[in-house]
């Protein structure tokens, strides 16, 4: 066998088959790989879209617990607030309810020294005028006397 001629029918089928792969086999898979690099092109920007969504969302999350632990910590100051405002109130009330409570005692108080000094001025009379009576060991008129009696009682 003669290698040129070997040679020259290799290079014949060689050419023969690299016409066939190129018109009908190679734009199949020249189809096949631009879908697929599509699909891949795609896929890559589908995860970047992906991922640019979940760090927005995460990033929204973040920033809706901060105004969340916000507004929370403003109510429970407020509530803290209202909490002290109401105990003041009612400390307020207790004092003003206290001072009534000790004005209306000393007035009962005022009222009863007096009930027990008009008692002890009516006994004190009384005694002077029994004392009187032994010590003149007379009979005195307690209705014609009255009026010294009073004002012996008044002195006292």
């Amino acid at each position: 066998m003669n290698i040129n001629l070997t040679l020259f029918a290799q290079i014949i089928t060689f050419m023969f088959f690299w016409w066939f792969c190129h018109a009908f086999v190679w734009k199949f898979i020249r189809n096949a790989m631009t879908v697929r690099e599509k699909k891949i092109a795609d896929g890559l920007e589908a995860a970047d879209r992906a991922s640019r969504d979940l760090e927005l969302a995460q990033d929204k999350a973040a920033q809706q617990l901060r105004l969340a632990k916000e507004e929370a910590a403003g109510i429970i100051d407020g509530a803290n607030k209202r909490a002290n405002q109401i105990v003041e109130e009612a400390k307020e009330r207790a004092r003003e309810e206290a001072g009534r409570i000790k004005v209306a005692a000393e007035a009962e108080v005022a009222l009863e020294a007096n009930r027990a000094k008009e008692a002890l001025r009516k006994q004190v009379g009384a005694l002077v005028l029994a004392g009187a009576t032994k010590v003149l060991e007379a009979s005195i008129d307690e209705s014609a006397h009255q009026a010294l009696v009073e004002k012996l009682a008044a002195g006292l």
